[in-house]
Formats: C-alpha cells, sequence, structure tokens
C-alpha cells in the first residue's frame, strides 16, 4: 500500500471535525455530550461497528478506535484484509472485496472466523488489526519525513 499527500492529509484535524459538525467554541470548552454526538455521528455510525460488537466488543472497539485514528474506510479495509488473509485460502469463508465498508459479507466472515478459531481467534484478529495499524504509521511516516517526529508516539499509544 503506498500513500500519498493526500491521504496523510485526508484525516481532519480534531478542531476540523468538531467544527464541521457546527460547534464554534472553543475546543478545551466542547461540552462531553457533544463530544459524543460527534464521535456517534463522524465515527461510530459510519464505521456500523454495532454487528462487530455483537460478535466481539475488543474487535469493535479497536475498529472505532482506528477509525478516529485513519479514517473509518481505513479500519474498515483493515478488517477485510485481515479477515481474507486469515480464511485458509477460502477454507473458512469466502474472500470479501476490500471495500472499506462493513456489511454483511465482513460480519459473516467475522462470524465464521470466530467460531472456527475459538478464543484464540480474537486475539489474533486484534493483533492483525494492530499489525496494519502500527504500519499503516510507518508508511505515514516514510511519506513525509515531518512525520517521523510523531511515529514512536504513534506507536506507543495507539498500537
Amino acid at each position: 500500500m503506498s500513500l500519498t499527500g493526500d491521504d496523510v492529509r485526508s484525516q481532519p484535524t480534531a478542531e476540523a471535525a468538531v467544527r464541521a459538525e457546527g460547534y464554534t467554541g472553543g475546543i478545551s470548552d466542547l461540552p462531553l455530550e457533544k463530544a459524543k454526538e460527534i464521535y456517534q455521528s463522524r465515527y461510530w455510525r459510519p464505521l456500523r461497528p454495532d454487528a462487530i460488537a455483537e460478535v466481539s466488543v475488543p474487535v469493535a472497539m479497536k475498529l472505532f478506535d482506528t477509525g478516529v485514528n485513519m479514517g473509518n474506510g481505513t479500519a474498515a479495509k483493515f478488517l477485510q484484509r485481515a479477515l481474507n488473509a486469515l480464511n485458509r485460502q477460502q477454507a473458512d469463508y469466502p474472500d470479501m472485496t476490500v471495500d472499506g465498508a462493513i456489511g454483511p459479507k465482513t460480519v459473516t466472515a467475522l462470524v465464521s472466523f470466530m467460531n472456527k478459531r475459538k478464543p484464540q481467534g480474537e486475539t489474533v484478529i486484534l493483533k492483525a488489526l494492530a499489525s496494519l495499524q502500527g504500519a499503516r504509521y510507518v508508511e505515514i511516516a516514510e511519506s513525509r519525513e515531518q512525520n517521523e517526529a510523531f511515529v514512536f508516539g504513534w506507536l506507543a499509544n495507539r498500537v
């Protein structure tokens, strides 16, 4: 996966996100309820992790965290890529299109994976998601030298 400058700049800053939602006050004064509304409307609902949470709350929370930090499409693609790689050449479930949208095929694949791999499956899928997230941070730093100042913190705190 290669990154362009547009990929790196495609995620709005926290301030831009709250401004886009109509908040005009100081960021440090943002009420908790307004912050929750913004997270719901910009990240939770578009990513649709409720169906994922029915299978695994930790996986849903990892997707949400990744969506906030890297974009919902990226988070969904990470899950789809991981599930495709873990399906044992489609013996457990068919490959899906990596389109960045969590729909019935993605949820069905996750259910099949978790049923096949039992308790260790959740640990493995979480490691796969963290690995993809970490690799993305390294790619971001590689694509723009100024981002090297942030990559240590990203890896220490986000992965």
